[in-house]
């Protein structure tokens, strides 16, 4: 999908406390073996901070540096991967009241860790079709501190679960990035990969089972389909949607200053991102990514306020964002930085 006229106008971000990956290897959560070959450095966790307070603080950081009021506000997308709030709780009526907003359309969208770019796939339509919006305002958290997960093994060795919250303020008039492209697909022959045997029915019993997303993969790998078919069918799946985006966008890979994925294992950055797009490693966002850990979908904006402040993007450079979700679902965009914000410097 080819994008015009549309701009990210600012980012937020929440970050709670760092733990360090040879802490959690001296308390007995962390394997230092895993630790050793991934090359995972840390990550964030929040405690008693609920996700959708991270998300507020966020908000309010990414609406302070647009320099707009919250009741200026058309329309609200919010994502998430985890525990929001009580069943039957609405989240993004939480952060609106919080923020102060108009009472205004709010969506809350379940695409796992490619909710942000979903979020901004919608924001997108809403600006440019009938909904004639002017200023989108996207969040996202996530809060993994219980005892039915392990945020350092129950999602496999490839990632650690973080703690944190992200925001963005999309706009028709002006911003620092201009967004040129955006697609997104779902592989569905995937979906059993994160669903695994479990019921489709509700829960039977009042008690919570531990949560372990890794085992899930394990049981699909050895009963539907062995994992180098798994890997080779969302490889191909993936770079398509990756290229569908450049060519939109009117660039190559070549023409790409950063490229921001989900922090994860480096490896796999290098072996199904960076080596089919024939970049280095240098223009990915893993040396900063390593040590913040996977905040589900809010990682891509993460990066993106870190390498903005950090001087890491100048006026005329164009970044390729891309995230991916269970269902097995992919998105990728690309970004032109049109200039470097105040709230940078």
């Amino acid at each position: 999908m080819r994008v015009n006229d549309v701009f990210i106008s600012s980012v937020g971000v929440h970050l709670p406390e760092w733990v360090s990956s040879e802490q959690a290897i001296a308390d007995g959560m962390y394997e230092e073996e895993v630790y050793k070959a991934s090359g995972l450095t840390g990550t964030h966790v929040a405690g008693d901070l609920a996700a959708v307070d991270m998300a507020v603080s966020a908000a309010r950081s990414a609406i302070e540096r647009a320099d707009v009021d919250a009741d200026t506000i058309d329309s609200h997308i919010h994502s998430s991967v985890y525990y929001q709030g009580p069943d039957g709780s609405y989240p993004p009526g939480y952060i609106l009241r919080e923020l102060g907003a108009g009472n205004i359309p709010a969506l809350d969208i379940h695409q796992g860790c490619n909710g942000m770019l979903a979020a901004l796939d919608t924001a997108v339509g809403q600006i440019t079709g009938a909904a004639k919006a002017e200023t989108v305002l996207v969040t996202t958290a996530q809060n993994f501190s219980t005892p039915t997960i392990n945020r350092w093994k129950d999602f496999g060795s490839t990632y650690i679960l973080s703690d944190g919250a992200a925001a963005a303020v999309v706009s028709a008039d002006s911003g620092f990035a201009e967004i040129r492209s955006l697609n997104t697909g779902t592989l569905h022959m995937l979906e059993k990969w994160h669903r695994g045997e479990e019921s489709l029915l509700p829960p039977q019993t009042k008690a919570y089972e531990e949560l372990s997303v890794g085992e899930r993969a394990i049981q699909f790998n050895e009963n539907d389909m062995p994992l180098t078919e798994i890997l080779e069918s969302l490889s191909k799946f993936d770079l398509d949607i990756l290229f569908r985006s450049l060519v939109d966008a009117d660039v190559n890979a070549a023409d790409i200053a950063k490229v921001i994925a989900i922090n994860l294992d480096g490896r796999m950055i290098d072996q199904a991102l960076m080596q089919p797009l024939g970049l280095s490693m240098e223009r990915s966002t893993w040396e900063f990514g390593k040590s913040v850990g996977h905040a589900g979908a809010a990682d891509l904006i993460i990066s993106l306020d870190h390498s903005v402040r950090a001087g890491e993007l100048s006026p005329g450079d164009h970044v390729l964002l891309t995230s991916q979700g269970p269902g097995w679902i992919c998105s990728s965009a690309v970004l032109k930085i049109v200039d470097v914000p105040a709230w940078a410097n």
